[in-house]
């Protein structure tokens, strides 16, 4: 069977209510590409009835669409690797199932990569998402800039295109918490950005929390740069002299002036900062150790269940002629 020219790789977790909506907007935009195309979908562990309804659109396109059902919840980058892994196209395309990112951009990424890009970041236009999501973005895309000199102007938009050469070299990482986006960042020779509607998201929500942007930022900042340890440890020698200096200051003082309590509750007001700075450096450290140890144990980063595919000559969109 010969590849296809597009994969669009959608991974779906929870997302019964907007699914049929996907469906309806998705296979019309691919239609009107006029190129063959694939989409797969990564059922990431859901736990509604978004699995039914994947069978279900299967069912109705069995030569352009494919099912990957993960056994468990893996995240939303593993189910993208999970989905880089079945993917047959030259160019894939990551997009996201809750329509925020229209479908109906996706050819706006292809056109990118026809004038000779390798990896085509998105930028959303009039975001629709809340005040403290964008401050939030904003702040973490500065941070990691500085740290990491990855380059994205909107680095939470998955609406992107990819070569195929970079998606192998993505899938050949064994990396258990990365960042794809600034993965392929890396690995391209040639990327691009451009400028995409965004949506409000209709039904259901964001599966996002605040400690899970922080994980997820947390895991860019920590998994392609070391600078946070070579920060801290810079700021240990900074704050080890100015506590020296602090130390000859009080015996100083204690020889001139004598013995004094007054000063007391500033000292432990200097000790517990200097012990929570402590803590948060063995925690920076815990985190790099933690991904060493995650590493080490060489498990699965996932595992499938079960792939529905249709079997080979039966795609009207892989440009291969049907067998009888």
């Amino acid at each position: 069977m010969s590849n296809p020219d597009l994969s669009v790789i959608i991974p779906v977790y929870n997302e019964e209510e907007g699914l049929q909506t996907l469906f309806d907007r998705l296979y019309p935009a691919l239609d009107a590409l006029q190129r063959p195309y694939e989409v797969v979908f990564i059922n990431d562990g859901s736990t509604d009835r978004s699995a039914a309804l994947l069978r279900r659109q299967f069912e109705k396109r069995p030569g352009d669409t494919r099912i990957v059902f993960l056994k468990g919840n893996y995240g939303q980058h593993m189910a993208i690797v999970a989905g880089f892994e079945q993917a047959r196209g030259d160019r894939i395309v990551t997009l996201d199932a809750d329509l925020q990112n229209p479908p109906e951009e996706i050819g706006k990424l292809l056109a990118a990569m026809d004038a000779g890009y390798d990896y085509v970041g998105t930028i959303r236009q009039n975001r629709q998402d809340s005040t403290w999501r964008r401050w939030a973005s904003r702040l973490m895309n500065r941070l990691r800039e500085r740290i990491t000199r990855i380059q994205m102007t909107d680095q939470g938009c998955m609406l992107r295109a990819y070569d195929r050469k970079i998606v192998r070299a993505i899938a050949s990482c064994n990396e258990v918490n990365t960042f794809i986006p600034a993965l392929a960042h890396t690995f391209s020779s040639n990327p691009t950005e451009v400028e995409v509607k965004h949506e409000e998201r209709a039904v259901g929500q964001s599966k996002y929390s605040l400690y899970s942007l922080v994980r997820l930022n947390f895991d860019l900042v920590t998994g392609f740069s070391v600078m946070p340890l070579q920060l801290f440890s810079l700021l240990g020698m900074v704050l080890s002299l100015l506590s020296g200096l602090f130390v000859v200051y009080l015996f100083i003082r204690r020889l001139i002036v004598g013995p004094e309590a007054e000063g007391l509750f500033t000292l432990f007001a200097i000790t517990f900062f200097l012990i929570s700075i402590l803590l948060f450096g063995i925690g920076l450290l815990g985190e790099y150790v933690g991904r060493i140890y995650q590493q080490v144990r060489g498990r699965p980063r996932f595992l499938i269940e079960a792939i529905l595919e249709a079997p080979p000559g039966n795609n009207p969109h892989s440009g291969e002629t049907p067998q009888g």
